[in-house]
């Protein structure tokens, strides 16, 4: 890890951000923080819902930091595709967080395979909104996913600012962990993230994992990858008034192991493992049947919109569709209730660039049952706030499923070991941790240039 620039919240000591000539620290030796950064965010808005159609984690990560990076003096503005005409072109989200409504194709029946043919009007539209300020508007882009990669590259080059980089996933990775059914990222998604790579200033980690998949899969100087863990809202995700009255809110029973998927249902996310594990925890204790209730909140997404359906269907094929209860995607506030009132939340994915869901969980006091997989093992202390499993074999997660049934307290127990764990998580320390990164991209690219006119 030390051969990365980085900045860790989490239980581990990390290095502080170095700069030229071993100074250390937030805007060290004097080098100046962004006034503005250009944020973008091609295929999903930070003002839709997560958990509905492609807005998931990035959604709520997008937001967070925004607004956290406003409230140290750093404006955002952030870029991303109209889908309805309806909302004005520019929308304050937040104190000194703008978004910006692009029109590029038709507002809506346009699924995110067929983007990057709309890039191009994308990036018209984004050079539109500069060309209309002052010189030097922004001094900074940063972009998320390949698709606002590939428009931020650009950008950069021609406003003469750094550019960097949030992968959040990478196909690479992705193809080479596929669910079964699940549909490969095509090539030319691989080609613009190679692209990305090479053109980005700084590119910024989740994990130590995704910082090392990035030099692995994709050859990406160690030196230029930032690692910072994504913070949680710890204000709304939190134990409150506790399980009981979460449950009492939601109707669901006291006495009863509820078992909670919360996220987009499609196989990347694997929440028929969930649905497996139930039926083979039910097999094996039939009288479990009257004291459990199994929670999916969320709706199809990627290629789950191909079968939409199909999570009930095979709730119904394994016979337990009378304890399984489908709910549409919610606001973060009821989804803090969801949380709070599970018993613990299971996460099963194939892939998982950090699992925001998971410390989220954590800090509003459950438990998680997740796969070892991706930045999961970062989110959750595996015996302490949750257990991680290797792969994801359904009698697995059954038994450690039954664990909480036979273990008096284990929720309890784990629940608050988890409160106290999602606590190193906040957005504040994520914020200031980005902020070393802009200021560290800028400084280089200060420096590259007057090398360049020397």
């Amino acid at each position: 890890m030390s051969q990365y620039v980085s900045r860790l919240g989490g239980h581990r000591v990390a290095p502080r951000l170095r700069f030229p000539g071993g100074r250390t620290g937030a805007f060290a030796g004097g080098h100046r923080k962004p006034r503005r950064v250009a944020m973008l965010s091609v295929h999903t808005s930070p003002l839709h819902q997560p958990g509905t159609g492609d807005a998931g984690g990035m959604n709520v990560y997008i937001v967070e930091l925004a607004k956290r990076l406003a409230a140290i003096n750093i404006e955002v503005e952030i870029f991303t595709r109209a889908t309805t005409g309806s909302l004005r072109p520019a929308v304050e989200l937040a104190p000194g967080v703008l978004v910006r409504h692009v029109d590029a194709g038709p507002y809506e029946g346009l699924a995110k395979e067929d983007l990057p043919a709309q890039l191009c009007a994308f990036t018209h539209g984004v050079m539109q909104a500069w060309a209309g300020q002052r010189p030097g508007y922004y001094d900074l882009v940063h972009s998320h996913y390949w698709l606002s990669g590939q428009v931020g590259w650009l950008a950069a080059q021609r406003w003469g600012v750094p550019l960097v980089h949030a992968m959040h996933t990478m196909a690479k990775v992705k193809n080479a962990s596929l669910a079964e059914g699940d549909t490969p990222e095509p090539a030319a998604r691989v080609i613009g993230e190679t692209q990305i790579v090479d053109a980005a200033d700084r590119l910024i980690a989740n994990t130590s994992e995704e910082a090392d998949d990035l030099v692995r899969f994709y050859g990406a100087a160690p030196s230029s990858v930032a690692v910072v863990h994504p913070g949680v809202n710890l204000d709304r995700f939190r134990p409150a008034d506790g399980r009981a009255a979460a449950r009492a809110r939601l109707g669901l029973p006291q006495d009863a192991l509820v078992p909670l998927f919360a996220g987009r249902i499609q196989p990347l996310k694997a929440p028929d493992v969930l649905l497996r594990a139930v039926a083979v925890l039910l097999e094996r204790d039939p009288s479990l049947r009257r004291r459990i209730v199994v929670p999916v909140v969320g709706g199809p997404s990627g290629s789950g919109l191909a079968k939409p359906e199909g999570l009930q269907k095979l709730a119904a094929r394994l016979g337990i569709a009378d304890v399984v209860r489908f709910q549409p995607p919610v606001g973060q506030d009821q989804l803090a209730d969801w949380f709070r009132a599970a018993s613990v939340l299971v996460m099963p994915s194939y892939s998982e660039s950090f699992g925001l869901v998971a410390i989220e969980a954590q800090a509003a006091g459950t438990p998680v049952v997740a796969a070892a997989v991706g930045g999961l093992p970062v989110a959750v202390r595996d015996g302490e706030s949750g257990f991680l499993i290797p792969g994801h074999d359904p009698a697995e997660y059954a038994r450690a499923l039954e664990r909480f049934v036979t273990t008096p307290g284990l929720v309890d127990r784990m629940g608050a070991a988890a409160a106290a764990h999602a606590q190193s998580f906040g957005w504040d320390t994520a914020a200031s941790a980005t902020a070393d990164v802009y200021t560290a991209a800028m400084h280089e690219h200060r420096r590259r240039a007057r090398t360049r006119q020397g």
